[in-house]
């Protein structure tokens, strides 16, 4: 694909994405309002059978603890069942133990069954070698729709905090998690995996075939229910693969219609929330604002990456003259539709991926691993990427509030001494849950132990990139770490925890806080305009610095080295 047809194609894809929020936020601010939708007549039935069930209270409101303890607790009981899924798979249907030969550890499991309940979808492991259909059915793809149902839930609890009258409520933690199975996850995967199957992407229980090759030799090809998966795991922005090679694989992403249907999965609904938070705080530009400042680094990012890619790597440019970096990349794909799904994916927190990010330049694969850094803002994960965002917001509020001798406010709350404690420890947990692992693993002889393809800036980039993917929720990672290892499945463990409920209970702790506010006259004139242009640009400008503030000495011994050091070579 030429450098023109690359730039076509990322700007229709901004383009769809763009024409899309406004429907589709309009559609989630309906349904978590409990405003009439056209799947009422179908859903709401069965909304209310689940409700006997259960025994969920639809018009209790929660306070933030109660919302954060079921958060929780939902995780925890999600990653349990999943974990027992797969422990169990041996003595469930379909395993093929002639084929499944990596050892299903207790390590490997825990780990996997916590990627998958936390919309990581880390996978340490070669999926048609390691899971039955069982485990990718039941386990994977039933945990990605419970772990993106959570994750938009804490969004829009989020959103209502920060609208709410000073009455301390946050939502129902339980009626989110139904709402958004049945009225979203549910019908768009239906629809989405039907048409993946439409595409040529096998749903199947029948086992693996064994074919002859021209040359003689027998080659085994998996296949199997890969469309249930494949849909969910990037609309619930969880990633993640059926085959080891995941989105590059030919049964997961056969033709180009395919992989537009995958891009628009992961970005339309994260996208759609800004337009859905305008909407639900009576302010819809903050919401176009807040989906501006997502474009401006969207094409920033693309434009790094898709000149990196194209450019190739110098040292080899020199032997046979200009040409595109396709190492590890699909020869269908190209290079600026690998750069373009490399970036979508990064800022989406799924791990889905058509190239491999570790054989990217190293500008292009720092591109991927700058926008996780970034918190994935752009257009983040379900509900995920717009609390980073509004993080974000408010700390560019309180700055500028305190440069302009103006009192920070956001809605007409006044930014006090409780929300800058926690937009403070919101922004610290990041460094700790990455950095922190990083550097332990680089000086011991186990987290060394995993580099057994790079070393060098490129190996301390693979390490790096590891913890930033975990922590991030985001999944993706450079193959040439070899992570399945008590070392690596227990410590990126812990960074998926702190990605998901450390930021996730601060966020709502943040929500109970301004939920307990009561809107103050005349405090609108003291907030910096969130509206404008101004504030759009405050919005971005915060984001950069912070990372560069934190991260840019992790960069600078990794990718950036290493980019100087191509540039070397090749002179």
């Amino acid at each position: 694909m030429s450098g023109l047809a690359g730039w076509v194609q990322a700007g229709g894809f901004l383009l769809m994405v763009s024409l899309l929020v406004a429907p589709a936020g309009g559609y989630l601010a309906r349904v978590f309002n409990g405003g009439r939708t056209w799947l009422d007549p179908v859903c709401a039935p069965l909304e209310r059978l689940v409700y006997r069930v259960c025994g969920i209270d639809p018009k209790r409101s929660m306070t933030w603890v109660e919302y954060a303890r079921g958060f929780v607790i939902f995780g925890l009981v999600s990653m349990l069942a999943v974990y027992a899924v797969l422990r169990l798979q041996q003595f469930l249907p379909w395993y093929d133990a002639r084929h499944l030969t990596t050892p299903l550890t207790p390590d490997l499991a825990a780990n996997t069954a916590l990627s998958f309940t936390t919309t990581t979808t880390w996978q340490a492991y070669s999926g048609e070698a390691t899971m039955s259909y069982v485990s990718q059915l039941v386990g994977l793809a039933g945990g990605s729709f419970l772990a993106g149902a959570a994750g938009l839930a804490v969004g829009l609890a989020f959103i209502r905090g920060l609208a709410a009258p000073g009455d301390g409520r946050v939502g129902n933690f339980w009626v989110d998690v139904v709402r958004a199975m049945l009225w979203v996850l549910l019908p768009l995967s239906l629809v989405g995996s039907l048409a993946l199957v439409w595409q040529g992407v096998p749903m199947t229980f029948g086992p693996y075939v064994q074919a002859h090759t021209l040359e003689g030799a027998v080659q085994t090809i998996a296949r199997g229910p890969v469309a249930a998966l494949e849909f969910i795991k990037q609309l619930g922005t969880n990633g993640g693969g059926f085959f080891n090679v995941n989105g590059a694989h030919p049964f997961t992403n056969p033709t180009p219609l395919a992989n537009l249907l995958g891009l628009l999965a992961i970005a339309v609904l994260p996208a759609s929330l800004t337009f859905t938070f305008g909407r639900m705080i009576g302010r819809r530009r903050d919401g176009w604002v807040l989906y501006g400042a997502m474009v401006a680094l969207f094409i920033a990012a693309v434009a790094a990456g898709t000149r990196a890619e194209s450019a190739g790597v110098p040292a080899v440019s020199q032997v046979i003259g200009p040409a595109p970096n396709m190492e590890g990349k699909e020869v269908r794909f190209g290079a600026p539709a690998s750069a373009l799904a490399a970036v979508v994916t990064s800022n989406g927190a799924t791990g889905s991926y058509i190239a491999m990010h570790d054989s990217f330049t190293p500008i292009g694969g720092m591109v991927p691993l700058v926008n996780m850094l970034l918190g994935e803002i752009v257009f983040g994960g379900l509900g995920t990427g717009l609390v980073s965002m509004l993080l974000v917001g408010l700390l560019a509020i309180f700055v500028a509030g305190l440069m302009i001798g103006r009192t920070p406010a956001y809605l007409g709350k006044a930014l006090g001494p409780g929300e800058a404690r926690l937009i403070a420890l919101y922004t610290i947990i990041a460094p700790l849950g990455i950095l922190v692992p990083t550097a332990v693993a680089v000086v011991t002889k186990a987290g060394l132990a995993g580099l057994t393809t790079n070393g060098g800036a490129h190996g301390f980039t693979s390490i790096l990139f590891a913890y930033t993917s975990s922590f991030a929720t985001n999944g993706q990672n450079f193959a040439g770490l070899s992570a399945n290892s008590p070392f690596y499945n227990g410590s990126t463990a812990v960074a998926m925890m702190l990605g998901r409920y450390a930021l996730g209970v601060t966020a709502l702790a943040l929500a109970g806080e301004f939920a307990s506010r009561q809107h103050r006259a005349g405090a609108e004139l003291d907030a910096v305009p969130t509206g404008s242009l101004l504030f759009g640009v405050l919005l971005v400008g915060t984001a950069v610095i912070v990372v560069a503030l934190t991260f840019l000495p992790a960069l600078a011994l990794g990718p950036l080295v290493e980019h100087f050091l191509s540039a070397a070579a090749a002179r």
